[in-house]
């Protein structure tokens, strides 16, 4: 029985713009076009992988199988598969962003302080990574350590940039980031990815600020402050 949550591996009967049908085996599978990966393109008799979305009636009372490579479980899934450690319990995935087909940041943990949870899902010279990578056809996958303490898990979160500072306003889930100069661009990302991907991460609403534009906005606030 095909089961939700689960990932097969399916024969493509199907492909065009809208709809992938895949041979699972005992049923087929329906990729819809929100479904797949935008850089992906699929040929009849391609080997795909597919994370189960869900299982529904179909039309004549037949389970309807809807499988997403674009959903960021399946990129959880795929870890999961690789990594020894993540399947076992030992690193825990708290968290995973992704914007199909171009990047991903997932936050791992270990209650093991022997365990370097970043390390090991990387792998020596970036293997197990790359093994994930290539399934998603060079999809980028920033590995984070997550942090109970925000500030760090918000810096951490915005890698590959570095980060001087992190102000947190825990009620309002609100993180005011400084970042060095020439940090800015990087830390915020091509068309805003970087800082998309590490709020929805987090969870926290973030702005990002360089040092030069922060100071101006102190001197700003200042200069309204003995107006007053």
């Amino acid at each position: 029985m095909i089961e939700k949550g689960k990932l097969y591996l399916g024969l493509v009967q199907k492909a065009d713009k809208n709809i992938v049908v895949m041979d699972l085996g005992k049923l087929e599978g329906v990729m819809p076009s929100k479904e797949q990966i935008p850089t992906e393109h699929y040929h009849v008799n391609d080997k795909v992988k597919g994370y189960v979305l869900d299982v529904e009636k179909g039309a004549k009372g037949a389970p309807r199988v809807i499988v997403s490579r674009s959903h960021p479980d399946f990129v959880r899934k795929l870890l999961e598969f690789e990594i020894p450690e993540i399947y076992e319990g030992v690193i825990e995935i708290k968290s995973v962003s992704r914007d199909p087909g171009y990047r991903s940041k997932v936050a791992v943990y270990s209650p093991d302080q022997n365990i370097d949870p970043v390390g090991s899902c990387v792998g020596q010279k970036g293997v197990r990574i790359q093994n994930v990578i290539n399934e998603l056809n060079g999809e980028k996958i920033d590995v984070i350590e997550w942090n109970e303490e925000p500030s760090i898990y918000i810096a951490a979160s915005l890698l590959p940039a570095q980060i001087l500072a992190v102000d947190i306003k825990e009620e309002e889930k609100f993180a005011q980031v400084i970042v060095p100069d020439d940090q800015l661009s990087l830390a915020i990302g091509k068309s805003g990815q970087n800082a998309r991907l590490a709020a929805r991460l987090t969870n926290w609403k973030i702005d990002i600020k360089s040092e030069t534009q922060f100071r101006e906005m102190l001197l700003e606030t200042q200069k309204e402050e003995t107006e007053e």
